[in-house]
């Protein structure tokens, strides 16, 4: 299929790029490089040996949507969106405005082109503080932060959308927390600034880029104090939007999915890994909690596995190899080094 990719040049985005070139899809990216790189979108041309189109521009911009659309589109993988939690706290009214306004755009250009197929990337913040683990799809809703109400709201338009429009297929993909990095260790998380995320920061404290890592509370009741999440391969997520595909163009209306390993593993536990993989002792310090940040959260993804055929199938360990693999050949990420 031809294959619209908002938000390709990213972390997850690019990964997944290389998955479907690698399943015979053609592919198209639509980014505006806040969060990307058009070097990630060079080297996975060169994994995957096969071309890709480039759109520079901004998924909220009709002129861009329409340059993007033109030649055809069969399905749409939306990932485009501000993604950080501590971020959006501080500044809720530039998610809204991007994460929300973005879709909206999108699906409007989708209706314009004749577009009818959509997989979007929805995050497991939808679930907030979630009171049973693990968490299934059929859990209450309930956000934290404003970053996890953008996500809910964006499902939202997603259902009305596909009850006005009965031709109109969506799959919302919850994802957990993904990491690691694509085997060859060309492509991987190139953060801008300060990581936002977890495994970024840590593989930059075991290279010195960082003098150490804070941690965030240390009084949760999980095993050792610390937050307990569900670490996913991005290349796990990469192989479940591929099925998610197949997935869509059969199906119609809108089905969520939980996409995870359906297994928790604390912060420490993380660390720990990370330094029997690198070799490198990772200093951490012990600080206040962050503001919208949960205790445990981890996944149900047995319908995943029942109706997408999808499993997860690389270790925390895998994870840590991975991304050290591309942090020791990429100390400055997609740029060149000073």
């Amino acid at each position: 299929m031809r294959i619209l990719v908002t938000g390709g040049a990213g972390y997850i985005g690019s990964h997944t790029c290389i998955a479907l070139l690698e399943a015979g899809h053609v592919v198209t990216v639509l980014d505006n490089l806040c969060n990307g790189s058009e070097v990630a979108l060079q080297r996975v041309r060169e994994l995957a040996d096969k071309p890709l189109r480039f759109v520079e521009g901004d998924v909220r911009n009709p002129n861009d949507l329409a340059r993007t659309f033109a030649g055809g589109v069969d399905a749409v993988i939306h990932f485009a969106a501000l993604k950080a939690v501590g971020e959006s706290c501080i500044d809720p009214l530039r998610y809204f405005d991007n994460n929300i306004g973005g879709t909206i755009a999108l699906m409007q250009a989708m209706q314009s082109f004749g577009t009818q197929h959509l997989v979007f990337s929805s995050s497991a913040t939808v679930y907030g503080a979630a009171e049973t683990m693990p968490v299934n799809e059929d859990a209450p809703l309930g956000v934290t932060n404003p970053y996890g109400r953008s996500k809910r709201v964006m499902e939202e338009l997603i259902r009305d959308l596909c009850a006005a429009n009965p031709g109109f297929n969506a799959l919302l993909l919850r994802y957990f927390n993904p990491v690691g990095a694509h085997p060859s260790g060309r492509i991987g998380e190139d953060p801008i600034g300060i990581p936002n995320n977890l495994m970024p920061y840590v593989a930059q404290v075991a290279t010195g880029r960082r003098d150490h890592l804070n941690i965030f509370g240390n009084d949760y009741s999980t095993p050792d104090g610390t937050g307990v999440r569900d670490y996913l391969h991005v290349m796990d997520l990469a192989d479940a939007h591929v099925r998610a595909l197949d997935f869509v163009r059969g199906h119609s209306g809108v089905r969520a999915f939980n996409l995870g390993t359906g297994r928790g593993h604390s912060v420490l536990e993380l660390v720990h890994a990370f330094e029997a993989a690198s070799g490198c002792q990772i200093p951490y310090r012990i600080i206040e909690r962050r503001q919208g940040d949960v205790a445990t959260l981890y996944a149900d993804p047995g319908r995943a596995e029942r109706e997408l055929g999808w499993t997860a199938t690389r270790t925390l360990a895998d994870m840590c190899a991975d991304t050290w693999r591309w942090q020791t050949a990429n100390p400055n990420g997609y740029r060149p080094t000073p």
